[in-house]
């Protein structure tokens, strides 16, 4: 046995030592092995953490090797539901008892290693939980023999270090019967939650009267010790041990309040002292009591009476009334010096008034009884100021505290306001009052925070906090509305002509104000968009609306405060916040400008100057190149030709384009990548070329003036493409690389602020600089062309190509097919998808003028497609690449069929592949692992159907039909798209009770009600007396089937198809 301890220890103690390489695997494997068979080896663990040294003064062997011991018995213990060998318990029971008088009661209880301390306390509970109900019943009584000591006039009469292995050991096992916590935090086993369950009755059926005693009593005993030593040895040892004690009994106590009877807990003795210890000096002991507090209140009562009884006994509120005004009072005599544990007291006192309003506001929702009900509406009424007053606390964390009662009454008084219009009595109407001016207070900053130099996560937490009281602001909403906007317009008015006054407005009493116009178009319900929102306007036709001057009719109440906003110069506010909040208001409400017209000047300066899109602060420019560019998009039809050009020329400096190359954090990482990744300023810049457009595209009525404009403007530009053009071939310097992507993206964007180029032209259109455009495109393809090999440049172009073909239409097509050319040259399989986006995106924008482009296109795009998905897939982006292609594939060529291009399949340079494709397609659809392609592929054929099938209407001239589009082709539909569509219905795959398959059952019905109601008899005929007989039908079922084909409706065919191939695979299948 020695050696084999000895071998244990030396294991342990290889495997702590990170020097020991060698041997440190075999320690492992030992330890590993010793432990997988803990039934047999539970002695030699419980050996090394006992045995004592041969002095007798210490034991034997180092803490380490006796921690993994304890792990080990751990093993043994936890989990085991059944009772241990009485010879095994017996050893067990007398090692730890042995141990406890040894260490806790003659010795200093592990003093130099707590840690063991800890985890014996441990060890000790699990232990406890498979012995006490069956093998152990006097756990508790041996326990307590050991914890009184000798009666003397200098110490407690009970043993410290006995007393906190008992509160230790109760936490634990409360922890282990009773906490929801520690319970949900395990995976479910009934055994353990039998035995728990039968753990807890047994203690409170024997025990919970005798534990709950002790625990009091060495509390009370600690108490009156506090009492003493504060007197005459205040920060002494003896004080901050008996504080310890007391502490842990307060936490221990409130551990088993939920579970065991409230008489126990809840007594004449017991009430007493905790609110003693709720103000004692300790921090720790006021926290400890506070939460022991909380569940008391919280605990759960089956009678409503004896919960109301609870609590009036407990008197709570009164308490926490003169506790909150004293904590108050002491904070403001504090001043600036913050304490965080004051302030978390404070914190728990908030918490326990939280507790206590919602234990009575539920007295008062689900109680029957009247008498109960208005009782707890008398408490409510008192604990309400009180929370008011945490709710003003000036730290949110405190404030918050109670805001789960603060949203339960105000629910309450929202259902009442439901059923009664009445007038809301005085004490109601005045809660709310006082409940919106700490609102109102709370919705500002600290003063001497700063939101441009904090942290983010601060700056987050008080957009939490703020987004909270709104919350809360539209409940009162809700309940009064003219008690909210009354008060907030009174704020803002009061605030904003203060300031317009020259009187000195706080910083954050600026911005609060400023904020209060942001969001009041939300508090009042007026929305923001449309003039109704902002005057008082009677309801005009669309097209009258330029005639009528809005100035002359009245203000609402957001009108009149976005007035007094602009008017007041408060963006001239020497703070960033107030600035910023300014610029955000005015952009968000853009159709106030409508009405008040004579205010877009006076806020554009403020967004051009220094104070916005010139500022030296970063990030002001970069949130205002996007506010700018929202207020001149919103509000472009009332700028005029005049302003337009001084916006342009005051903004001309800041079209430098910004590069940034980041920093690598790891240097693996592509910097080219990353760059485009986080292009920094250049992001929101790219808002400030859009704007450019906007602002260019207003000169319409002067062509030769906006097209020189223009050119002035994307000159540099173009010039920028072509000195980086060298230099960036060699891909060594990422910067010009980066300048050329930049630059096309901001031409794509300059474009991007044009209108859209209308189809069909309209009488008198105003054309875009289409030779600028021109240019512009040329130089892009030229880069394209030089730059090919970089996927950013490609990806830049695709995105500026898109945007100057919005504005363009079919005037730059001719530069498509080299484009084209260039984009297929180099290309990732990602790439497939945008580029088959983009061919999208121009078939939406420019239909039959792209015929010859698309019809030079389609060979080689169905080629390169048809390759990509041939290859196998070797991992899961591989996988997801081919998925990704195959839809974008089958939504392009499906957009093809359905716009008037679908010629382009037949055309004499793409005949030819037309069978092979279709049989790809064919493929498609009979892949049940992939659904949505099959899905698609069936609407594919339904298109192809509607168009190459369709019997045409008389010539308009003549009585000859016109010739078929494809003549032959209802040939292959039957011959070969038929059969195929039931045979992917009869697979063994095809579930149609799957979602997704499904969908394709449903599509195949789609498809062949197309193919019958498109051919009509011809396709009645062809099922009745070709194919379904072919398939073995019975000729019944082939006629009624044939018959719902032709005659029933979309809808009602798609249901009746449904039900049958289920009714159909059940047959089969039986």
């Amino acid at each position: 046995m020695e050696q084999e301890i000895n071998r244990f220890v030396q294991a342990i103690l290889v495997a702590i030592d990170p020097s020991q390489v060698a041997l440190h695997q075999q320690a492992l494997e030992y330890l590993s092995n010793v432990q997988q068979n803990v039934h047999g080896t539970w002695r030699l663990a419980l050996t090394v953490f006992m045995e004592m040294d041969p002095s007798g003064q210490g034991r034997k062997y180092p803490p380490q090797a006796r921690f993994s011991s304890l792990r080990m018995l751990d093993e043994f213990f936890d989990n085991r539901f059944e009772s241990l060998g009485e010879e095994t318990f017996r050893t067990v029971q007398q090692s730890f008892i042995s141990y406890i008088q040894s260490e806790y009661v003659y010795g200093p209880a592990e003093s130099t290693t707590t840690f063991l301390r800890n985890k014996f306390s441990h060890t000790l509970t699990l232990f406890f939980l498979c012995t006490y109900v069956e093998q152990w019943p006097m756990f508790f009584t041996d326990l307590f023999s050991l914890v009184r000591v000798a009666e003397s006039s200098s110490q407690s009469k009970y043993n410290r270090h006995v007393s906190l292995l008992l509160f230790h050991l109760i936490l634990e096992i409360s922890g282990e019967v009773a906490d929801q916590t520690i319970k949900s935090a395990r995976t479910f086993n009934s055994v353990r939650h039998t035995r728990d369950a039968r753990v807890r009755d047994a203690v409170r059926e024997r025990d919970a009267p005798l534990i709950n005693e002790a625990v009091l009593t060495i509390i009370a005993d600690g108490a009156e010790r506090m009492a003493v030593l504060r007197k005459s040895e205040e920060g002494s040892k003896a004080l901050v041990e008996v504080v310890e004690v007391v502490d842990w009994g307060v936490r221990t106590f409130g551990s088993y309040v939920g579970w065991i009877d409230i008489n126990l807990t809840v007594t004449p003795t017991t009430i007493p002292l905790l609110f003693s210890l709720l103000s004692d000096p300790s921090l720790a002991i006021r926290m400890a009591t506070s939460t022991a507090l909380l569940r008391i209140v919280s605990k759960g009562l089956k009678e409503p009476e004896d919960k109301l009884q609870l609590i009036k006994v407990l008197s709570l509120d009164q308490v926490i009334d003169a506790l909150e005004s004293k904590t108050r009072e002491q904070q403001i005599q504090r001043g600036s010096d913050e304490d965080e544990g004051e302030e978390s007291y404070r914190e728990a006192l908030g918490k326990l008034l939280n507790m206590l309003g919602l234990e009575t506001t539920k007295l008062i929702d689900d109680c029957s009884k009247p008498g109960v009900v208005s009782e707890a509406r008398r408490l409510q009424n008192q604990i309400l100021p009180v929370m008011l007053r945490f709710m003003a606390d000036e730290y949110d964390d405190t404030c918050s505290t109670i805001f789960p009662l603060l949203q339960t009454v105000l629910a309450n008084y929202k259902r009442t306001r439901k059923v009664s219009s009445d007038p809301l009595d005085d004490a109601t109407q005045s809660f709310l009052t006082s409940l919106l001016d700490v609102i109102l207070q709370k919705l500002k900053w600290d003063k001497a925070d700063d939101p441009t130099d904090m942290d983010e996560e601060d700056v987050v937490a008080f957009d939490g906090l703020r987004k909270d009281l709104r919350t809360f602001t539209d409940s009162i909403l809700t309940i009064e509305p003219d008690l909210v906007t009354i008060a907030v317009r009174t704020l803002v008015l009061e605030t904003l002509a203060a300031y317009r006054n020259g009187v000195n407005v706080e910083w954050h009493d600026a911005e609060l104000a400023v904020y209060l116009v942001y969001i009041f178009g939300e508090i009042s319900k007026s929305g923001s968009k449309g003039r109704t929102a902002f005057c008082l306007a009677p309801a005009v036709p669309k097209d009258m609306k330029k005639d009528v001057n809005y100035s002359e009719y009245p203000l609402t109440p957001l009108g009149e405060i976005l007035l007094a906003l602009v008017q007041s110069g408060i963006s001239a506010y020497p703070h960033r916040a107030v600035v910023m909040q300014f610029f955000e208001t005015v952009a968000r409400y853009g159709d106030f400008f409508k009405v008040r017209k004579d205010c877009i000047m006076s806020t554009l300066e403020a967004m051009v100057d220094s104070r916005g899109l010139h500022s030296t602060d970063l990030s002001v420019r970069s949130r205002t190149y996007y506010l700018f560019h929202r207020f001149i998009r919103e509000g472009k039809n009332d700028i005029s030709s005049e302003l337009a050009l001084s916006l342009l020329e005051s903004i001309r400096d800041l079209l430098v384009i910004q590069i940034e190359v980041p920093k690598l954090e790891n240097p693996e990482d592509d910097l080219l990548m990353e760059a485009i990744k986080n292009p920094g300023l250049f992001e929101s810049q790219l808002y400030l070329f859009e704007t450019v457009g906007i602002l260019v595209s207003l000169l319409s009525k002067v062509p030769d003036q906006q097209a020189s404009l223009l050119l002035s403007i994307v000159t540099p530009l173009l010039e920028d493409l072509s000195a980086n053009l060298p230099v960036a071939k060699g891909g060594k310097d990422v910067t010009p690389i980066l300048r050329i992507h930049h630059t096309i993206m901001a031409l794509g964007n300059i474009a991007k602020g044009f209108p859209d180029y209308p189809c069909p032209v309209p009488e008198g259109y105003s054309f875009a600089p289409l030779e600028v455009f021109r240019q512009v495109a040329q130089a892009i393809l030229l880069s394209l062309e030089a730059m090919s090999v970089f996927k950013c440049v490609r990806d830049a172009t695709r995105y500026a190509f898109a945007r100057i073909i919005a504005t363009t239409g079919s005037n730059a097509t001719h530069l498509i097919p080299p484009l084209m050319a260039n984009l297929l040259a180099h290309f990732e399989p990602s790439e497939l998808v945008d580029f088959m986006n983009f061919i999208g995106l121009l078939i939406h924008k420019l239909q039959k003028s792209l015929f010859d482009v698309l019809d030079e296109l389609l060979g080689p795009l169905n080629a390169h497609i048809s390759q990509l998905l041939s290859q196998p897939a070797t991992g899961t982006d591989d996988t997801l690449t081919h998925v990704d292609t195959k839809r974008s594939y089958l939504t392009l060529f499906t957009s093809i069929m359905s716009s008037d291009l679908h010629d382009v399949f037949i055309s004499e340079r793409n005949k030819s592949a037309l069978e092979p494709l279709l049989e790809h397609m064919c493929r498609i659809s009979q892949d049940t692992s992939d659904p949505n392609s099959q899905k698609s592929a069936f609407s594919f054929f339904g298109r192809c159907v509607q168009v190459w099938c369709n019997p045409q209407p008389l010539s308009p001239g003549g009585n000859a039909p016109r010739p078929q589009t494809f003549p032959g082709f209802e040939q292959f539909v039957y011959e070969r798209l038929v059969p195929t569509a039931f045979a992917v219905l009869s697979s063994p795959q095809f579930n149609p009770k799957d979602g997704q398959m499904l969908m394709v059952l449903l599509e195949i019905a789609n498809f062949l009600q197309v193919v019958c109601k498109t051919r009509g008899t011809e396709a009645h005929d062809f099922f009745i007396t070709v194919f379904l007989p072919s398939q073995n039908w019975p000729p019944d079922t082939a006629m009624e089937f044939t018959a719902k084909l032709r005659d029933l409706d979309n809808r009602a065919f798609r249901k009746y198809f449904s039900e049958f191939v289920r009714a159909s695979r059940s047959q089969a299948a039986s």
